[in-house]
């Protein structure tokens, strides 16, 4: 085979493709035109409709997702959603819907995928049976009906016959293989400018998740305060008031009974010691010292050695985060492994922290019975307050059976 005929080949091909994803665009196309009807109505009684506006927009929502994906698929990037999680109560998440912009570009989609995917997909279509068409011309037109076969004019003389028809296969061809693959990434970039969240929506939805997430910082921050409060009163230093009683006490009786004196002292030494253990376990929950020793590395390898399963290990060495990523990245793994002892019943779990650039990725997994949920306990949930103070991102991936992958991202700078 030649480089031309090779050519011609994959130009055929790639054209067969394009007309493949046109023609499955009208999945969204043909909806898209049929629904645009009923919502123009709805929109019309507006005022009448408005408190079940949230309901009627859910089938929009589905079919532009549909189109993300599809969209995102030729373009070979994701194309996020507007939608914010959150859903106000009442009239009131009405009354955003119609304030927000994607509402309208949803229907702007509608109206320009509806009209150009269908005239698209039909003329993608189409050009395929008039090439042969137009091709076979020379050979019947002289026995068809007058005014029943044309290219671009009738053809009543065999001159016609034999230039015209080849013209306008000539013509078809061109235009499937130039045209119809630029209709689809025509298409799937109108999808993307149309139907992306717009900047100023990124922006606002940056902000809130940054207030919330702020607002989890502190919140979390104050549950610490007050933990700590409440270890150092109930536990250190309750202890240390009973050292001094001891002492008062052995002064007391030093020169009535020194043998009890004696006895009251060294309770009195025994109760230093324990609110020495306790303080320093305090301190640790603040911001364990082996970091400051071992690094982040080094005390991950120490909490992995404390389990009763075996944990394989993939640690960095390199280079040191600062030390709020790296409490942090501590935490998440010493929580982690906490539940995994605790609700897994894994008989193996490893541990991966690595430092790519200007991030610090965390994995931990576990062959264990699955079915972790964030929801359900305050750990994951922890986790994912403490990783969003940071402005990292957690994902949890735990099939029931099928064991659990804790993932954190944090950024560490350079």
């Amino acid at each position: 085979m030649t480089r031309a005929q090779m050519s011609v080949t994959g130009a055929l091909r790639r054209s067969a493709e394009a007309t493949g994803r046109l023609a499955a665009a009208l999945r969204t196309a043909g909806p898209a035109l049929l629904g645009l009807a009923p919502l123009l109505v709805f929109l019309a009684l507006l005022v009448f409709a408005l408190p079940w506006l949230p309901d009627a927009v859910k089938p929009l929502r589905a079919l532009a997702n549909a189109e993300r994906r599809r969209a995102g698929r030729v373009l070979g990037r994701e194309i996020p959603e507007p939608y914010p999680d959150r859903r106000d109560p009442g009239l009131r998440e009405a009354r955003r819907i119609l304030r927000s912009p994607a509402l309208w570009r949803d229907i702007a989609w509608m109206v320009a995928h509806g009209y150009t995917g269908l005239l698209m997909a039909v003329m993608a279509v189409g050009l395929w049976p008039a090439i042969p068409y137009a091709v076979s011309m020379p050979l019947w037109w002289w026995a068809a009906p007058p005014g029943s076969v044309s290219a671009f004019v009738d053809l009543h003389t065999w001159p016609q016959a034999l230039t015209l028809p080849f013209l306008q296969a000539g013509l078809d061809l061109a235009a499937l293989l130039w045209l119809v693959p630029r209709f689809v990434r025509w298409q799937a970039r109108m999808a993307e400018v149309l139907l992306r969240p717009t900047r100023r929506t990124s922006l606002t939805e940056r902000v809130e998740e940054l207030t919330e997430t702020r607002a989890e910082a502190l919140e979390a921050h104050g549950a610490e305060l007050r933990r700590i409060e409440r270890d150092l009163h109930d536990g250190t230093q309750a202890q240390l008031v009973a050292v001094a009683l001891r002492l008062g006490l052995a002064d007391r009786r030093f020169d009535t009974d020194p043998d009890a004196a004696r006895t009251l002292f060294l309770e009195a030494r025994d109760g230093v010691e324990e609110a020495l253990t306790q303080l320093r376990t305090v301190i640790r929950g603040v911001y364990p010292p082996i970091l400051s020793d071992r690094g982040l590395a080094g005390a991950v390898r120490a909490l992995a050695a404390g389990q009763h399963i075996p944990v394989e290990m993939d640690l960095d060495d390199a280079g040191r985060a600062p030390a709020a990523v790296e409490a942090a990245a501590y935490f998440v793994v010493a929580e982690a492994l906490t539940n995994i002892a605790k609700h897994s019943g894994a008989r193996s779990a490893s541990v991966a922290v690595r430092r790519e650039g200007a991030r610090l990725l965390i994995r931990v997994r576990d062959d264990g019975k699955g079915g972790a949920d964030a929801g359900r306990g305050s750990g994951l949930a922890g986790i994912r307050r403490r990783v969003a103070a940071l402005d990292g991102t957690t994902r949890i991936d735990s099939p029931d059976g099928g064991g659990t992958t804790l993932e954190a991202d944090l950024p560490c700078g350079s």
